[in-house]
């Protein structure tokens, strides 16, 4: 479960700005926030949901961007052709061209408290670090640093493994790949102490980003190789008011002139070799149409059913609780169903996580939720991201948050020159 997620010097962030998930003491709605699984240490309750506003450009969909670069970073195996890491500087600033992206990590897995640290230029790891909190005790396992003369490691003594097998490490890691995944790969299988960390870090928050029709496609392949999953999406569809009762799939010959690629990203685009279809149910009777005939918004929450399902599943797994992350959700979705699904959510008894962009103002008006899970970003006279908690305004907890929000008193909001 995050805690906090700091970062500075990537595309709009100049300096640090910290986004963070830690509950505001003493404000209402208990349904809305949890206590982390932890041994030997309390820590304040945790959001159980965070919403992002802001104007366009204002640098929300870079926040997102820079959560989904550590997982998949983190995901990363040795490979002889280098591929430079998706970690644009702050152009505005010369200085900080060369300088690395910074990001910075607090979280928590396997009921342990974890720091993790991270600093990349295109071309390499310049830093990495592993601090681990057992009962509350700050405990360096590792520290790696690159300089003139290589990369330079500092080793706590805590780190399980022994010399030897941390030199197999060291000398194993590439310039573009983690020590942390390099130690875990090259770990037996009495060596667990890192495997955690890396494993939240790997899979911990699913971000999602951009366009729909990946998701479209491969939602509509999980429901054709999975009933029960086609069963549950026809119920979603019905519970969104979308009358959708029956979900089946017609085989389609294969385009022969279509060559197969093993490229994954090339593979989600390719047209599937099945049509779906799905039937409709009204006061006079049914009628089934071809996917392509429904709507966008239709297609939208087929889509967006496959992240949302696999992350109300991973909340019935015991200590494994997965963010999920959305960048744009009312672009999907209508008010209603977003403010529905947020209210499922907080009423659950699980501790998973949900974090999204919006520019929707309707969840500010629907009392879901509490002042500290509202955050603005903004960018300066620089061109930088300021983020900030609507909690960091003076006001009451009772307060009119929508019609604050447009009279300008929290800020975030676009500056249209008149004409």
């Amino acid at each position: 479960m995050l805690i906090e997620f700091s970062v500075s010097n990537f595309r709009s962030f100049r300096e640090k700005q910290t986004f963070s998930m830690v509950a505001a003491p003493r404000l209402k709605k208990g349904n809305n926030v949890f206590k982390p699984a932890l041994k030997g240490e309390k820590l304040p309750d945790l959001l159980k949901v965070a919403a992002i506003y802001g104007p366009n450009a204002s640098g929300k969909s870079n926040l997102i961007k820079a959560l989904g670069i550590v997982s998949d970073i983190t995901k990363r195996q040795p490979s002889a052709q280098s591929t430079p890491f998706p970690v644009p500087t702050f152009r505005f600033d010369p200085q900080l061209t060369d300088q690395p992206c910074q990001i910075e990590l607090h979280f928590v897995c396997a009921e342990q408290r974890y720091e993790f640290q991270l600093a990349l230029t295109q071309e390499r790891v310049i830093q990495e670090q592993l601090i681990a909190f057992p009962k509350g005790k700050e405990t360096l396992l590792y520290k790696r640093r690159h300089s003139s003369s290589g990369d330079e490691y500092t080793f706590g003594q805590q780190l399980e493994g022994g010399k030897d097998l941390h030199d197999l490490w060291k000398k194993a890691t590439s310039p573009q790949v983690l020590f942390l995944a390099q130690a875990v790969a090259n770990s037996s299988e009495n060596l667990n102490q890192l495997k955690p960390p890396l494993q939240w870090l790997q899979t911990g928050f699913m971000v999602f980003s951009g366009s729909m029709e990946a998701l479209k496609i491969l939602s509509q392949r999980q429901a054709e190789s999975d009933s029960t999953f086609a069963k549950d999406l026809s119920a979603f569809l019905q519970e969104v008011d979308v009358p959708i009762t029956n979900i089946r799939f017609d085989q389609v010959e294969p385009n022969s002139d279509e060559s197969i690629s093993t490229n994954k990203l090339k593979s989600i685009s390719t047209k599937p070799n099945s049509r779906t279809l799905l039937t409709h149910r009204t006061a006079l009777g049914e009628a089934e149409f071809d996917f392509q005939e429904e709507s966008e918004g239709t297609k939208n929450l087929i889509g967006f059913w496959l992240p949302w399902h696999l992350h109300s599943k991973s909340r019935l797994i015991p200590n494994f609780n997965v963010a999920l992350v959305v960048d744009e959700f009312d672009s999907s979705l209508h008010p209603e169903i977003v403010a529905s699904l947020v209210e499922k959510h907080l009423k659950s008894q699980s501790s998973s996580q949900l974090i999204f962009t919006t520019h929707d103002t309707h969840l500010m008006d629907t009392k879901l939720l509490r002042r500290d899970q509202f955050w603005l970003a903004e960018r300066d006279t620089n061109g930088a991201t300021q983020l900030r908690s609507i909690h960091d305004f003076e006001g009451r907890e009772s307060e009119d948050l929508e019609k604050r929000y447009y009279e300008g008193r929290y800020r975030g909001l676009p500056f249209i020159r008149k004409a």
